[in-house]
């Protein structure tokens, strides 16, 4: 099947909240059967640990275990707390949802867990003895804890503005590379994909369309493989009508059907439209560029004043649109292992990406004579990476557009010709070309 290699996988992730709750049913279980099968079986083994010096070991690990439970929530606060604050709000998902946190938090309740456990069977029956292994597994448990705490504070590291971007260029990175082809080596477009869709789709009648109903959700990935199977199935066209990343409201149209020779059922349709309450990675490129400008125009804001950042935030935008340009970005058109045409979802253009990466930026970094600077490199530096002729013309009328708009600014004639040079650092080394 003619289809991006993501596309054709999905991997069924567990509910995080669920990590902590199965750490604590294991430990349960373990907890009520291993010290009685320790004492019908193992009661001969001994540490030489007296009862009391036992009972205050375990109850120090329990009751410490709560403690550093506390302070887990306590870091968890602040990574979110200091995501939304400082980048962005979406961001929050991600410092949220990040698995050590569950993992940290269901193995120090699982220590607490059996510490206690273990302590019940302390002089059990009056045996002076406290049991070997349970002690020896708490210990154990204790110091998987302190390797999973530390681990979780060197997370707070990530906080850092340069790995925060490296992460998010990270997810655009895979999201370009699983999705869209390279272009010839020539540098000519891909076939013409969208006018041989618009003549398929003029050639068969809409037999059936499908709409939303519900609250408001966010579409973060269809389910390909299953829409082109119905579609083959019934000799059709799927046409969909909404976009990875767009909020789906009552009454959206999801997709019309062209042509068929039944109509398709609607359940395997809507199963096949993945929706959630946040956009994702998955199959939506213009997600990572979206946070990253995010980013920018927070720092460019009068409040924080950093536009730093923001050049730091456009090195990873314009390393995207790098990749983005020397790929087709036809892969809307999905074509079944007959080579007949199956699947239309939308995808943007690559005028789409170049505005959606930089008309925030330029706007609000209009005053900043580094961030015009480093706009401008990265806009010459697209100049020199794409190869194909119409994208080349897109990024220089925008590059127009940049001059136009420093020359139209509050900067005085000195800060206009500074603004009007290309630097890859904002201010650092000045660089100036000849005019393309």
């Amino acid at each position: 099947m003619n289809m991006p290699k993501f596309l054709k996988t999905h991997t069924l992730d567990i509910p995080l909240w669920l990590i902590p709750m199965l750490y604590v049913g294991v430990t349960t279980i373990c907890g009520l059967t291993l010290p009685r099968l320790e004492q019908e079986y193992l009661a001969a083994y001994s540490h030489g640990m007296s009862v009391a010096s036992a009972q205050a070991t375990l109850s120090a690990i329990a009751s410490g275990m709560m403690a550093l439970t506390g302070i887990v929530f306590a870091l968890a606060f602040v990574m979110v707390q200091f995501s939304a604050i400082a980048y962005s709000p979406r961001l929050v998902v991600w410092f949220g949802r990040d698995p050590v946190l569950f993992h940290s938090l269901g193995l120090f309740t699982a220590t607490f867990v059996y510490a206690i456990a273990t302590l019940a069977w302390v002089d059990r029956g009056g045996s002076g003895k406290a049991p070997l292994f349970s002690v020896l597994l708490v210990t154990v448990l204790l110091i998987l804890s302190m390797i999973v705490f530390a681990k979780l504070v060197q997370r707070l590291n990530d906080l850092q503005i340069t790995n925060v971007l490296h992460f998010i260029g990270q997810q655009g990175r895979e999201v370009i590379r699983a999705m869209f082809p390279c272009l010839g080596t020539t540098g000519d477009a891909a076939p013409e994909s969208w006018q041989t869709a618009d003549e398929a789709i003029q050639q068969r009648p809409i037999t059936q369309t499908l709409r939303y109903s519900g609250e408001p959700v966010t579409l973060t990935r269809f389910h390909i493989g299953a829409l082109v199977r119905q579609a083959q199935a019934a000799d059709a066209l799927i046409v969909m009508e909404c976009a990875v990343g767009d909020t789906l409201t009552e009454d959206t149209l999801l997709l019309r059907v062209h042509g068929g020779r039944a109509l398709l059922a609607e359940i395997p349709l809507r199963q096949a439209i993945q929706t959630a309450r946040e956009r994702t990675f998955e199959q939506d490129p213009k997600y990572p560029l979206r946070l990253l400008v995010d980013i920018a125009i927070k720092a460019l804001s009068p409040a924080i004043n950093d536009p730093t950042t923001a050049v730091q935030a456009l090195d990873q935008i314009e390393d995207l649109l790098h990749r983005l340009g020397r790929r087709a970005l036809d892969a809307g058109c999905v074509k079944d292992d007959r080579g007949d045409l199956r699947l239309i979802f939308p995808t943007p253009t690559w005028e789409d990406y170049l505005t959606l990466a930089f008309d925030e930026i330029r706007q609000y970094g209009v005053s900043s004579v580094q961030v015009m600077r480093r706009l401008r490199s990265a806009l010459l530096g697209l100049m020199d990476s794409v190869t194909e002729a119409e994208r080349k013309e897109v990024v220089r009328r925008y590059l127009h557009h940049l001059n136009l708009v420093v020359e139209r600014s509050v900067l005085d004639a000195e800060d206009q010709a500074m603004a009007l040079q290309e630097d890859r650092q904002g201010l650092g080394l000045s660089r100036r070309r000849a005019e393309r």
